[in-house]
């Protein structure tokens, strides 16, 4: 299907009017020199130009202009043929810029888009390489090792058990990865139900006490919040998210430092929880990239300390399928506060 125009008359209604009063003035000053001047004449002559070169402007402007403009159409349509076919193109040379510009930008901003996209996924596959990559080779050298043929028991079992644990990080890097996607996907269903989120952040305390101890990290609650605070929510998911803050709070917090959780009150019907740590604290460059699947702060300590790069993406999502929101605040030196809201269980 050929570019339908949309044509403009402008150009030769303009061009014909000057070329018509030039040639009627000079007509007229020819007859005052050489021959009486003629009204109707002159009038007659002026029409007759008039119409004379519009039309031939109008047809030249057709066939030579504005093929031009079909062949700049058809070149910076080639990405996309539907943006500029799907309506009549303009022979208006201003508007035509507009469009042919307009329609660059567009093109301009979707490409910086891809290559960020392109960027992205680089990126991403160089970490799942990099997370499956160390416990693949980790499980395959003890199993190496087993195979060639070692009689010790002892030897055998601690080789075992750490095969078992490669596996065991395999398994965990692929679950997680499973729970983003239906996360992103909506298969994960969330289980709204009322809890006590005191009580939750008490066990998540519980379980991390002796992680807490080895580095002399301190957890405690903001005093005034020594009670029962029901919210509604995906008890599970939102464990899940403290287990995971809290934990993250430890392993880059400084010794003898300490891990605070502070819950208050944003509006009736929402609460914010705060888990805050003086830890070293996070640079500015990285916050808006925190959440992102596999995205290290510092490759080379993060993975010293372990973990698989994917709990602060799951975080993210499992507050989001609650559609709630997460904050994180951090200063180098200082510390980081992560920070995210949830529903309060309504009184009965």
């Amino acid at each position: 299907m050929g570019i339908k125009y949309r044509k403009s008359y402008k150009f030769a209604i303009k061009s014909s009017i000057v070329i018509t009063l030039f040639s009627t003035l000079l007509l007229a000053i020819l007859q005052y020199l050489f021959f009486n001047i003629n009204v109707l004449f002159t009038v007659t002559f002026t029409l007759l130009f008039f119409a004379f070169s519009f039309f031939v402007l109008q047809y030249r402007v057709e066939r030579f202009i504005y093929r031009r403009i079909q062949k700049i159409y058809k070149e910076v349509s080639i990405l996309d043929e539907s943006v500029l076919r799907n309506q009549p193109v303009t022979t208006d040379m201003q508007t035509l810029m507009y469009e042919v510009n307009k329609f660059a930008s567009e093109k301009k901003i979707e490409i910086e888009s891809l290559k960020v996209q392109e960027e992205y996924r680089r990126e991403f596959i160089g970490n799942v390489a990099h997370e499956l990559k160390t416990p693949l080779f980790t499980v395959q050298g003890y199993v190496a090792t087993l195979l060639d043929g070692v009689k010790d028991k002892a030897i055998r079992k601690k080789y075992l058990e750490r095969a078992d644990k490669g596996i065991e990080r395999l398994i965990d890097i692929v679950n997680n990865l499973d729970m983003i996607t239906k996360l992103e996907t909506n298969e994960l269903k969330i289980n709204i139900q009322t809890f006590d989120i005191v009580e939750l952040f008490q066990n998540v305390f519980d379980l991390l006490e002796m992680k807490a101890d080895k580095k002399d990290i301190t957890l405690m609650f903001d005093k005034d919040h020594y009670r029962s605070i029901f919210v509604n929510g995906d008890r599970e998911k939102i464990n899940q998210v403290v287990l995971n803050l809290v934990d993250n709070s430890i392993k880059y917090g400084k010794d003898n430092g300490t891990t605070e959780v502070s819950i208050e009150s944003l509006t009736d019907k929402k609460l914010l929880i705060r888990i805050t740590d003086n830890g070293y604290g996070i640079e500015k460059k990285h916050i808006s990239r925190l959440f992102e699947r596999f995205y290290r702060t510092d490759s080379s300590r993060s993975r010293d300390i372990g973990g698989s790069g994917l709990g602060l993406s799951i975080v993210k999502h499992i507050i989001e399928a609650h559609n709630e929101h997460i904050y994180v605040e951090s200063k180098i030196g200082v510390g980081s506060e992560f920070s995210f809201t949830i529903e309060k269980a309504v009184k009965k």
